[in-house]
């Protein structure tokens, strides 16, 4: 069944419209809503219909589309999902979508021949392995880096909506150190990924400051049309991540000169995955190479360091040193109280 482009538009709002539980959503809602989009995205002044809406409606709860969607009206008058984390977003392509977008990744391997293209090598590929896996053609003949229980990765489409169409956002937001969610204004400026995590770079309307969310303490968000967005000053933030390891850096932070010492069996793996853009040797004998990486100082760094175990020492800055000192200090402290006979006792009889 072909679907045009504005029908296509028409179900997105409905479906996210239904997904927000800030608020109730009547017809009449509804149709504004979706109205508002069309003239928004397309420039049409028409509005829409309430018949149009409801033959929507219908053809969502259908299988015709495959999006079975669970609408319900709830008091006679306000439409809902009854289940709550249903979007339509999340529902499989039909085989028709499949040969098409087949046939779009054929073209972009032909584009990709270009030196010009050559950064799209990775998504091309990552297209095609989804592709002939949603098939069942053939098994994953890439094994990408994911985390299938990481949350919050539904929020990206909406929030990068927000983010590039410059619109302010109420967020319900509970964070690891408190017990209660709280729900603010903010103003969200970029979306960041580190190792499977995703974060929204943004400004809280009462605080000074740039703030990082991470979506899986996002327990809601809605836009907030009428709400001024107010953007943020001085900061590129196409440069303001490059001294970076992660995302914690605050405006008053500067790149630092890091010096590391890595044992000659563990440099190798540092130079073909450098730590850091940055990343350059400066001396190499028998036993160790020595690194250098001018970064921000933060918590990513050290977590990124601790990893590396006995494989690495840092030789500067000062600072630096003592943090890393005092956590395996810490750490150790953890293993020399244990009583290695008891627990291996204990674990026998298990």
């Amino acid at each position: 069944m072909a679907v045009n482009k504005l029908a296509l538009i028409r179900y997105k709002t409905i479906d996210d419209c239904l997904k927000n539980r800030f608020r109730k959503w009547t017809l009449e809602d509804l149709i504004e809503k979706v109205s508002a989009t069309l003239y928004e995205l397309e420039g049409i002044t028409t509005g829409v219909s309430k018949r149009t809406i409801q033959a929507d409606i219908q053809l969502m709860r259908s299988d015709k589309l495959g999006y079975n969607a669970p609408i319900v009206v709830k008091d006679k008058r306000f439409y809902a999902y009854e289940d709550s984390s249903f979007s339509i977003t999340k529902a499989p392509i039909n085989n028709a979508d499949v040969d098409k977008m087949k046939e779009i990744v054929g073209v972009l391997k032909q584009f990709n021949a270009f030196n010009y293209f050559d950064e799209m090598s990775d998504m091309i590929a990552r297209l095609e392995n989804n592709l002939y896996k949603s098939t069942k053609q053939s098994g994953n003949n890439i094994q990408l880096e994911s985390n299938k229980l990481v949350k919050g990765l539904e929020c990206i489409p909406q929030l990068y909506q927000a983010v590039l169409n410059k619109r302010s956002l109420l967020i319900e937001y509970k964070s690891f150190k408190v017990q209660q969610s709280q729900q603010g204004i903010y103003y969200p400026y970029l979306l960041k990924e580190y190792r499977n995590r995703w974060f929204l770079i943004c400004k809280a309307k009462k605080r000074a400051g740039i703030l990082n969310l991470a979506l899986d303490r996002i327990v809601e968000f809605q836009e907030l049309p009428n709400e001024e967005f107010i953007s943020y000053q001085g900061v590129d933030f196409d440069r303001y991540y490059e001294d970076l390891i992660g995302v914690t850096k605050n405006e008053r932070d500067r790149a630092q000169k890091v010096i590391l010492e890595f044992t000659n069996d563990h440099a190798p793996y540092v130079v073909t995955k450098p730590l850091h853009s940055s990343q350059i040797v400066l001396s190499k004998n028998e036993k160790t190479t020595i690194f250098r990486i001018d970064v921000v100082l933060n918590y990513e760094l050290e977590r990124e360091i601790l990893g590396f175990g006995e494989c690495v020492k840092v030789l500067s800055p000062r600072l630096l040193i003592s943090k890393i000192k005092r956590r395996l200090a810490l750490t150790y402290k953890q293993y020399e109280t244990v009583d290695e006979e008891k627990v291996f006792v204990k674990t026998s009889r298990n």
